[in-house]
């Protein structure tokens, strides 16, 4: 078979533009790795699910209709109205479908890492319909129209253009803006799209706390880095594919687009070398990936010494944009609007500033270019923004667009996904082990996270377990150094805690090592949150179970959640945690300083007691259901206690105190706590509690304590 030197040169062309988009689709993986790493851990697998989700989404509506609206024939140069449901059977076409959806998809993608850790995955799902059925479609044809129908090989279809009987370019396209490769129409239209999302969904909860100071640390740098050199080496896809054409221009296209790469890392790096003494991984990574982006419109037209030029300025403006979101606390996890969206308007007026103009072949001066490319890049910006913005704040209204701050804090892996965490998978663990036996099952660890500092030590201990018969008296040493460490990581991690300025106190003391039993405050300005809580169980596992319970106290505590509703959602969760008929019981609620008033629910705990001015004391009986046992539909089972204290106090503990038991084997009972309560009760309160507890411990005698002893006094 003979073939003529056309059919080769196309033959090459179109295998050069399906590697390209080969390449291309590897940066999907890129942006993946690059936004899990800079993302938190309890966020990760939503972050590449969403990943995933928006390249299947994407590729689908841009067949349905984003390719007949972006390369469709064109209404006044604004729209294109056919070539929907997209076929043919020519393979060139074909492969530019394949190439142009790739370019659809990583203009989505650009989204997913701005909004990471606070946004519902099915909201996610409608921003990339909009992004790329839409808006991308539809400012792509004011730009990119003709890439597709001007190249027909059809006779008839070319006289009708030539005729003007069809129109196929946009009104950019007419007034000669150039964007070769999409520093505008790909990624200042996903940074956009980016900025009116994270404007609407504020940033994540403590970002900008003082604590924070606007950083949070990723779960993986190494792996954002290596996203990172994914992209870099996609980007030769993304602009040498764009030529549509193997020939004597893509050499310049791929140096260009190299070297802007890697003058915009060494950018970073100086900045960062510069500012902090030290190399900044963030930094490492914003300044390649800007280099990229700005070099993106021009790296057809451009000498290598420009496309450095390009390539630096754009690292600077996309590192000083960032600082300047973290300054008015406008939260891009990824630093989606610094890279895409500053450095791309960047690269895009860069083409009228540096290009050479014959290369261009838009028959304009020098100024005229500069005009367009402002022109441009500023009504595309308005569309993609406002566009997107109006959409998107419609939409929150009526189906909110973020995760409520519970599932934000607890970690959208298992909010949106029901994914396990570190402490999720420990408890599970430990439980197995806990009935097995079996010594060779491991936690996980993870020296980023309590829980994962808590399954590394469990696992060492674990490890000494497994010694040799002749090596027990050893082992038992050993054992008794890390039984207590671990026990000073669970202190550490759980917020016990008594307050100074506050008419509220608390001590619990533990039967064994690791306690069941615990008991919090949380402050805001004018009333306390409170809880005290006995897990039916004792030991490591109780102490798990107890340390989950006390999270959810806290992440709750903050939001001023009520009472009901916070044993409602503790409930459910510690339900879908916990296995072998572990449940807890606890009285938990809120008192008001102002109003002297305290609000409770009792779920299956001892009486809370309140002792008024007369000396008498007043029972208040469990209400309600303790924690765990079943999952519940609604807080209706949730009886809220209200009264004003006027002046009295009010006791909670455990069945530590009533249950004890003296050296005949009688329990203390309710009503003989009372009275050691009544005993002490002229003393200050701290002396109060710890002369109780004493009293407790001294009756026990040498039975000493058979379960955790907690107690807690609320009242001015």
């Amino acid at each position: 078979m003979e073939y003529d030197v056309e059919s080769v040169k196309s033959f090459i062309d179109t295998l050069w533009v399906i590697d390209c988009a080969i390449l291309v689709f590897i940066m999907q993986a890129g942006f993946m790795c690059m936004e899990t790493g800079l993302s938190r851990h309890k966020n990760s697998i939503n972050v590449a699910l969403k990943n995933a989700a928006d390249f299947g989404v994407a590729v689908v509506i841009f067949w349905i209709f984003g390719f007949g609206l972006m390369f469709g024939t064109s209404w006044n140069g604004f729209i294109g109205t056919d070539l929907f449901f997209f076929k043919t059977e020519n393979a060139e076409y074909m492969t530019y479908f394949v190439f142009q959806a790739m370019f659809v998809a990583t203009a989505a993608t650009i989204v997913s890492g701005a909004v990471a850790e606070r946004m519902k995955f099915n909201g996610y799902l409608i921003i990339t319909i909009l992004a790329t059925g839409i808006i991308y479609p539809i400012v792509g044809h004011w730009a990119w129209s003709s890439s597709y129908l001007n190249n027909m090989n059809d006779a008839v279809t070319q006289l009708l253009v030539v005729t003007g009987q069809v129109k196929t370019t946009g009104w950019l396209t007419d007034m000669g803006f150039v964007d070769f490769a999409g520093s505008t129409i790909v990624h200042s239209v996903g940074g956009w799209i980016a900025l009116a999302a994270v404007l609407i969904l504020g940033p994540r909860i403590g970002k900008y706390s003082n604590a924070n100071k606007g950083k949070f640390t990723g779960s993986s740098f190494p792996l954002a880095v290596l996203g990172t050199l994914i992209l870099w080496f996609g980007w030769f896809g993304f602009n040498g594919g764009s030529n549509g054409a193997m020939d004597e221009t893509v050499p310049l296209i791929l140096i260009n687009t190299f070297l802007a790469a890697a003058f915009g890392l060494l950018t970073g790096l100086g900045i960062s070398f510069a500012l902090f003494k030290k190399p900044d991984p963030y930094y490492v990574i914003l300044g390649p990936l800007a280099g990229l982006v700005a070099i993106t419109a021009g790296c057809n037209s451009m000498t290598s010494v420009t496309a450095i030029f390009v390539g630096i300025i754009g690292a600077i403006i996309s590192i000083f944009v960032n600082e300047l979101l973290n300054k008015y606390e406008i939260d891009d996890v990824v630093g989606a609007v610094p890279v895409h969206l500053a450095a791309g308007v960047w690269g895009t007026l860069a083409v009228g500033l540096f290009s050479d103009l014959e290369l261009l072949d838009t028959g304009l001066t020098r100024l005229e270019q500069i005009e367009v490319q402002f022109i441009g890049v500023l009504s595309i910006g308005a569309f993609a923004f406002f566009g997107s913005y109006i959409v998107l704040k419609i939409l929150n209204y009526i189906y909110p667009l973020r995760v409520s701050p519970l599932h934000e804090e607890l970690g959208l892996n298992i909010a949106e996904h029901n994914a396990t965490s570190v402490e999720h998978d420990l408890i599970k663990i430990l439980e197995k082990q806990s009935d097995t036996g079996d010594l060779k099952i491991r936690g996980p660890q993870d020296p980023f996270t309590a829980g994962g500092v808590i399954g590394l030590y469990y696992n060492k201990l674990m490890n000494k377990l497994e010694k040799s018969e002749t090596e027990k008296k050893i082992w038992r040493d050993r054992i008794s150094n890390e039984v207590k460490l671990a026990v000073q990581v669970q202190e550490n991690f759980l917020p016990k805690r008594n307050l100074e300025n506050y008419p509220v106190y608390g001590i619990n003391i533990a039967a064994r090592e690791v306690s069941g039993d615990f008991f919090s405050f949380y402050p805001h300005n004018d009333s306390v949150y409170f809880i005290i809580a006995d897990v039916a169980g004792k030991g490591i596992h109780a102490g798990m179970v107890m340390a989950k319970a006390s999270t959810l106290f806290e992440i709750m505590s903050r939001d001023k959640v009520d009472p009901d509703e916070m044993m409602f959602h503790m409930n459910n969760d510690l339900f879908l945690t916990k296995t072998g008929g572990m449940f807890v019981t606890c009285i938990l609620g809120e008192y008001n300083l102002i109003t002297d008033e305290i609000r409770w629910v009792n779920g299956g705990h001892q009486p809370a007691v309140i002792r008024n001015e007369k000396g008498e004391y007043q029972k208040f009986d469990s209400n309600s259901p303790p924690m765990g046992v079943i999952p519940q539909k609604d807080k209706s089972v949730y009886h809220i206690n209200k009264i004003k204290l006027n002046g009295n106090k009010f006791y909670a503990f455990t069945d530590g105190l009533s249950e004890s038991e003296n050296q005949n084997g009688e329990e203390i009972g309710i009503d003989g706590s009372i009275k050691i309560i009544e005993k002490n009760f002229n003393k200050d309160v701290k002396k109060q509690l710890t002369e109780i507890t004493k009293e407790v411990i001294k009756v026990a005698g040498d039975k000493k304590l058979s379960d955790d002893l907690t107690l807690i006094s609320i009242g001015k």
